[in-house]
């Protein structure tokens, strides 16, 4: 039962671990954008119920065909608009909240899951119960499917790292809202290197991350 747990277990901890950050403990490692943004404009605040961060990944080995999917909301999150344009952000993420979707209908293995994922064997959420991005730099883009380039800080079980999306940015109505291109994430640069034997299939190291808020304008 303990392999046929690794083999579901394992492939999803690392997708959702590039998610996992300490708002208790300061960063191991930091190699931080310069922070370009500033607080001056209109205030917004994110509207965690209409928020998440989607999270995927894969298996190389037995069926490259083999993935796992979820979610994880946010628990805060603070916008800044200027002369009606995205000017700062930064959204902190609840790791306690961290779930697989494509295994909603099996809620035995889901509660095996979600456990070990926030047990000491991976995220130790206890310790590292949140995960952050913050806004460093937002630069309008000028061709393909998005209309904005959004450099940041994402902060991982202590680890800090700049990551640069590709974003749709609204801003209309007293609402904004980010939705970001799907990215690659190495787990790796994260600190996350386990790797489960062989036989029960080789992780990818990358995750693949998807970032949808929505923020809105304080009163």
């Amino acid at each position: 039962m303990r392999k046929k747990l690794f083999s579901l277990a394992i492939p999803a901890l690392f997708f959702a671990a590039v998610m996992v950050s300490c708002k208790k403990d300061k960063p191991l490692t930091s190699e931080s954008n310069e922070v370009t943004t500033t607080k001056e404009g209109s205030q917004f605040t994110l509207d965690t119920l209409n928020s998440k961060v989607e999270w995927k990944g894969y298996k190389v080995f037995k069926s490259e065909n083999t993935s796992h999917f979820g979610t994880i909301k946010f628990e805060s999150g603070d916008v800044t608009v200027k002369d009606g344009k995205l000017e700062s952000g930064k959204f902190v993420a609840d790791m306690n909240s961290l779930t697989s979707v494509d295994l909603k209908d099996s809620p035995e293995d889901l509660g095996k899951l979600n456990g070990h994922l926030k047990s000491g064997d991976f995220f130790e959420v206890e310790k590292f119960p949140t995960a952050s991005y913050e806004i460093t730099k937002v630069t309008p883009a000028t061709e393909g499917d998005y209309n904005t380039i959004l450099d940041g800080n994402l902060t991982i079980k202590g680890i800090t790292k700049p990551v640069q999306f590709k974003a749709n940015v609204s801003v209309k109505n007293g609402e904004v809202s980010v939705a970001t291109e799907p990215k690659d994430i190495k787990r790796e640069e994260f600190g996350v290197k386990f790797q489960a034997p062989a036989a029960n299939g080789v992780i990818k190291d990358e995750v693949t991350l998807q970032i949808s808020v929505k923020a809105l304008e304080k009163k």
